[in-house]
């Protein structure tokens, strides 16, 4: 039953790398928090005067740049006019060059939201009639690449050293003093706050690029790296490096002069350390509270020291587990984790898993916002998968008690026996000085020449022959330890909660990366909403036909774009747009149009409109008698012989 701690690190290891590179993999390259809810143009319009600017509305305010808001005529060239500017609260708009053709728009924006995440996205509109465009219209992706991987594993990393480091040194303080002293445990810590100051270093660094180009070279830049630190999320990373050096100095003291101290000793000290470190701690967790999720929408007064407590919460129990298990593989025979450390923990595990709770509850109704969100939401099904990981994490750990409740009766049937153990060893240790003593006196019997050389032999022998005995007598009592079927089992339901807390940590660290499940149903709603106007408008408001046409001559070939407004029985507004087949306006002599219902044998009603200018005619008062399925004709003509009619149906009233 003899186990050693390699194979199971190794398997927690691959557990770990396995679990972050599915979740980064499938958290995608661009976890936007702001969501685009409304915009001026809207998407796909069509629009008769260019407009003098371009807003943007989004469900949160967003930070900008000079080329944050960009308006592309259709050869690509940017029209804008000016830096983007804020209108009011999550609005935002960009001014354009009066006089601007008529083509289709591409705008497109690149922000930062105020929970830290890059926003980018992409959609056009047309002034006058739709054309050809150049530019590549798609939504733009940020955040990802190497450059959004390595931040990913930069945040992952982080969330993982400060559970360590807050988690390990509160088990050393609240549950196993005597932990101090345990080089293994000294080493987690330690590990902890190594991997947290690198994980924040990397972050600043990254920072630049993975919310701007996301381009390699550019994570060196000075001049960027000096934007960063203007913005809230690089303000928050130097404020947690400030702070890990205020933990080092905690870390000096837990492990330096506490360690030394006797148990008597220790109290006052104890105290003033638990201060300090929950000082820092809060600070530590403020560093996230106050720069992501918490920090913006609903409730921020109230959400950021929930955050806070749910993080603390979250480092004192799987912190503390990790520093656990550690000690169940790797403190010294001499000075194993007994089952009151143990018992301790367990009450700390508790209290935090209350707390967890509490606050878990808080936060899934801020970011949710209903009951669909759970199933309808990636942020949803995601916190399901958390809910799902915390009660077996929970119901393992009920395990772990009932093993270490045994264990405590062990330990106390044990303690009965000791006393006798001690005065054999004591009486074995007395045998091995009556024993160093004869050797010595039979050393100084010996003849003088020879006597020195003796001495020093068997110095060198005794020492020798010491280090074995107290070799042989660990490995005698680590067979021991590990031949209890409790202490075992302790060991192997703490290794089990290690490893679903790694995966655990995972979950919740895409979760920090995924839009929230109330911002992307709000989202949703504008798009829907936007989307039902839309059709709205197209089924009683507007009617647009774009039909080819060829008259057959030398410059015959074109399209005919008729425009009916607000398409409805009564009095409509007529605008027709010919172009040639590169996209441009075709002024062609004469157009006419012709309206039939076959099924009430109405028309045809013929309309003659008036030319606006080149390639853009429109009519008022065009009257539609009923409501039917209207043939719409146009008829071209491009010289005066070549001439055509061409015919579409529509939906008229």
């Amino acid at each position: 039953m003899t186990q050693t701690i390699a194979p199971r690190v190794r398997t927690l290891v691959l557990l770990f790398l396995a679990t972050t590179g599915l979740l980064l993999a499938t958290a995608g390259p661009a976890s936007a928090h702001a969501a685009l809810t409304g915009s001026d143009p809207q998407q796909g319009v069509v629009v008769d005067k260019a407009p003098t600017q371009v807003s943007l509305t989004f469900s949160e305010q967003v930070s900008l740049s000079a080329s944050s808001l960009r308006v592309l005529d259709p050869k690509g060239k940017a029209v804008q006019n000016g830096t983007p500017t804020n209108l009011s609260g999550t609005t935002y708009a960009v001014r354009l060059h009066s006089g601007l053709p008529d083509g289709t728009y591409t705008v497109t924006y690149h922000v930062v939201s105020a929970d830290s995440h890059p926003v980018a996205g992409a959609y056009t509109f047309s002034i006058g009639a739709p054309s050809k465009t150049s530019v590549a219209v798609s939504d733009e992706t940020v955040g990802g690449g190497l450059v959004g991987g390595l931040y990913g594993f930069g945040r992952y990393m982080s969330y993982a050293g400060f559970v360590v480091l807050v988690g390990g040194a509160a088990f050393v303080l609240a549950c196993w003093q005597r932990g101090a002293g345990v080089r293994a445990v000294q080493r987690l810590v330690v590990s902890g706050w190594v991997t947290l100051t690198s994980a924040t270093l990397l972050l600043l660094l990254l920072r630049g690029s993975y919310t701007g180009s996301g381009k390699v070279g550019d994570i060196f830049d000075l001049d960027l790296l000096g934007q960063v630190l203007q913005t809230k999320t690089g303000a928050a990373l130097v404020s947690r490096l400030l702070l890990l050096a205020a933990a080092a100095l905690f870390i000096a003291v837990l492990f330096g002069a506490y360690e030394k101290r006797e148990d008597e000793e220790k109290r006052d000290l104890t105290f003033g350390l638990a201060v300090g470190g929950v000082v820092v701690s809060a600070g530590l967790a403020a560093s996230w509270a106050m720069s992501e999720h918490a920090s913006v929408g609903l409730q921020a007064g109230i959400a950021m020291p929930v955050d806070v407590v749910h993080l603390l919460a979250v480092a004192a129990w799987l912190g503390g587990l990790t520093a656990l298990l550690v000690a169940l593989y790797k403190a010294p025979a001499e000075t194993p984790v007994d089952s009151a450390a143990v018992r301790r923990f367990s009450t700390v595990a508790f209290g935090s898993v209350v707390a967890l709770v509490l606050t878990g509850t808080y936060q899934s109704w801020r970011q949710l916002g209903s009951w669909s969100a759970f199933t309808d939401t990636w942020y949803g099904q995601l916190l399901l998968v958390k809910i799902g990981l915390v009660a077996l994490l929970v119901g393992i750990a009920y395990i772990s008690r009932r093993w270490t409740a045994r264990l405590a009766q062990t330990v106390g049937e044990g303690s009965r026996k000791a006393p006798e153990k001690e005065s054999v060893s004591v009486s074995g240790t007395g045998s091995a000085a009556r024993g160093a003593t004869k050797k010595g006196g039979d050393t100084k019997a010996g003849s003088a020449k020879a006597g020195g050389a003796k001495a020093g032999g068997t110095s060198k022998r005794d020492a020798q022959l010491a280090r074995q005995r107290a070799a042989v007598d660990a490995a005698r009592q680590k067979r021991e330890r590990d031949a209890d079927p409790n202490r075992f089992g302790l060991r192997r339901s703490v290794f089990a909660e290690a490893g679903v807390a790694v995966v655990l940590l995972a979950v919740t660290t895409v979760l920090t990366q995924t839009e929230p499940g109330r911002t992307e149903e709000e989202a949703k709603a504008a798009t829907s909403s936007s989307s039902s106007s839309s059709s709205s408008d197209a089924s009683a408001g507007a009617v647009t036909l774009t039909m080819p046409f060829d008259t057959g001559g030398s410059d015959g070939k074109g399209v005919v774009t008729v425009d009916l407004d607000p398409a409805r029985v009564g009095a409509n507004e007529m605008h027709v747009y010919v172009q040639r087949p590169n996209g441009r306006a075709f002024d062609i002599p004469e157009v006419k149009i012709a309206f039939t219902l076959e099924s009430q044998k109405i028309g045809p009603l013929p309309v003659v409109p008036d030319h606006i200018t080149t390639g853009h005619w429109s009519a008022n008062g065009v009257q539609i008698p009923v409501a039917g399925d209207w043939e719409v004709a146009a008829t071209v003509r491009t010289s005066d012989i070549d001439q055509t009619t061409v015919s579409k149906n529509a939906q008229i009233g």
